[in-house]
């Protein structure tokens, strides 16, 4: 069985004494079998860091540059990331991908750079509306994963995250239905046994990302090949947001 992860993206939200309330509120209402990971921005994660300290919370960069260190102005690396505190980096978010232009290419020497300094990545894929209105959806996440993944080792893919976000689904309130989430799951998985063999394709936890609530994660989370959720809007409060931690537990 895999265990279950909830995982919340803050973007470019919270100031750093309101990222160190929501983090003590998560805190103190997360329980349960599912590992909890939050993302808050840059300028909050070391006060987060500190309220998470000895709890079973993770904490997450939002995204990072390849190299250890440089002349890369605006950049932080993931040593900076792996020394202020984090166990997890969000990678290719479609986001990034969409309004920064980074590439395929690009997500992969940070998925290789982030392993290699002890950080779990949450490798980000997805199609946008239009590649999906075209039956593009399988084309496009095989490419992304294909791209995300080459080079590493099958123990490396089994200890990462992968996250499906739709990107029609990311914050326009649309989500994709379970039996279409679970429809793209289940290819990634078939693709990396393909890739990288069946043992690390069952290892490998698969979110779903693109508009989770508290009334739509039991119905997610009931799908086979669903191992979690990256959650954006509704982790900018710890109610919702542990309301979704909680999901019901018979739905697996």
């Amino acid at each position: 069985m895999r265990r279950p992860v909830i995982a919340g993206n803050w973007k470019m939200f919270k100031t750093v004494a309101q990222a160190e309330a929501l983090a003590e509120a998560v805190c103190q209402g997360a329980s349960g079998d599912v590992d909890v990971v939050m993302a808050p921005p840059f300028t909050a994660l070391s006060a987060v860091a500190q309220v998470l300290k000895g709890s079973r919370v993770g904490l997450a960069g939002q995204n990072m540059h390849h190299e250890t260190e440089g002349a890369f102005t605006g950049e932080v690396s993931p040593a900076m990331l792996k020394d202020v505190g984090c166990s997890h980096v969000i990678l290719g978010h479609s986001e990034r991908r969409q309004l920064f232009g980074e590439t395929d290419e690009g997500v992969a020497r940070k998925t290789g750079a982030a392993l290699a300094h002890g950080l779990t990545p949450i490798v980000c894929v997805g199609e946008t509306l239009a590649e999906r209105e075209g039956a593009r959806t399988m084309e496009v996440v095989e490419r992304q994963v294909e791209r995300a993944l080459r080079g590493l080792s099958a123990d490396q893919v089994a200890a990462l995250l992968v996250a499906y976000e739709p990107v029609w689904a990311i914050g326009t309130g649309r989500t994709a239905t379970p039996d279409q989430a679970q429809e793209v799951h289940a290819f990634i998985r078939k693709h990396v046994s393909g890739s990288h063999g069946a043992p690390a394709a069952a290892a490998l936890r698969i979110l779903y990302g693109g508009s989770v609530k508290p009334d739509n994660i039991g119905a997610l989370m009931a799908q086979a090949d669903l191992d979690g959720a990256l959650v954006g809007g509704a982790s900018l409060e710890a109610f919702s947001f542990l309301k979704i931690v909680h999901y019901p537990p018979d739905v697996r």
